[in-house]
């Protein structure tokens, strides 16, 4: 008896592998359409951009909820002022100002006090008050007394602080990758280098914290320079048209003024005169008579001069030798 082999046609294992990559794909584009829907419902739902503030029917959890818009960025601001008011005690007003500052929160930076020539004091402080009390205690100063002169400046650093911020982040992670590194150096070369790196970018690093420092205490304090100034005392008017007594003072101190300065030039003039007397005195008695003297003239060389004969007297008559 002949046996029936079965013969196996490819068409039908074809077509069922076919089918189920049909169904596989079908269910992967279901699940990313589900997944689609899904994250744009919760995209509506995040960037709070549904038609309706409420949740959709049958929600639930935290989708059913609309979100809280975005907090703004704080704001930071450097206010100064200026102040010059005038006061009848300037110390008196110098411990209020004092006083209230350290109230608000503040202290007292640099003080100078002078005097003019009048005898009229007058002081300059600078004040750091905390910004939110800075508008009350610019009131209470200009309050203190006659307000000559004021002025008042903000500065908006945020972007400033913010940029700081950024790059003392950066700059921490950036020490962290190198101290890293040299753990697994192995070389002395590159630890040598690993650690010069790392001083530079240390130093990087605290400077930029100097500078975070210095803004949030610019931003925090407010400044506020004080300058306080007695009144002055009102002297009596005066007659303008001169008379005896005002010319007789102007010539009397016109006179002292010329003395003074005669004296003065006596006096400047005094050593040269002393010193050229000094040297005239050598001159005469000590240096002159010790110089040689000049000799005698000498005599010509035909001889002394011919002396001049007394003339003949005349020969009495009767003499003899009268005639020849």
């Amino acid at each position: 008896m002949r046996t029936r082999r079965s013969v196996r046609h490819p068409v039908p294992a074809l077509a069922a592998l076919l089918l189920a990559a049909a169904l596989a794909l079908t269910g992967c584009s279901a699940g990313d359409d589900a997944s689609g829907g899904s994250s744009s419902a919760a995209d509506r739902g995040a960037d709070g951009k549904g038609v309706s503030g409420e949740a959709a029917p049958g929600g639930t959890g935290s989708g059913a909820k609309a979100t809280a818009p975005p907090k703004l960025a704080t704001s930071h601001i450097i206010r100064t002022a200026s102040l010059t008011v005038r006061v009848k005690d300037v110390p008196k007003a110098l411990d209020q100002a004092r006083t209230g500052v350290e109230n608000a929160g503040g202290y007292v930076g640099n003080e100078t006090t002078t005097r003019d020539a009048g005898g009229h004091e007058r002081t300059r402080v600078v004040l750091r008050v905390p910004v939110e009390k800075y508008e009350e205690v610019l009131a209470d100063l200009e309050g203190s007394g006659k307000l000559l002169d004021r002025s008042a400046k903000a500065e908006d650093v945020t972007d400033q602080v913010v940029d700081v911020e950024s790059r003392i982040k950066t700059q921490r992670a950036s020490v962290a990758r190198i101290r890293e590194l040299m753990d697994q150096a192995t070389k002395l070369s590159d630890v040598v280098t690993l650690e010069g790196e790392l001083s530079t970018r240390q130093a990087d690093l605290e400077a930029l914290l100097a500078r975070q420092k210095s803004l949030k205490d610019r931003t925090s304090l407010a400044t506020i320079t004080l300058s306080l100034s007695e009144t002055p005392v009102k002297k009596e008017a005066k007659d303008d048209d001169p008379g005896f007594v005002d010319a007789l003072a102007g010539g009397w101190s016109a006179f002292v003024t010329m003395l003074r300065w005669l004296a003065v030039a006596f006096g400047a003039v005094l050593p040269f005169a002393a010193v050229a007397a000094l040297v005239v005195w050598l001159w005469l008695r000590v240096v002159r008579p010790r110089l040689p003297r000049r000799p005698a003239p000498a005599a010509t060389a035909l001889g002394p001069l011919p002396t001049a004969r007394p003339a003949p007297e005349s020969a009495q008559p009767g003499t003899p030798g009268e005639r020849d």
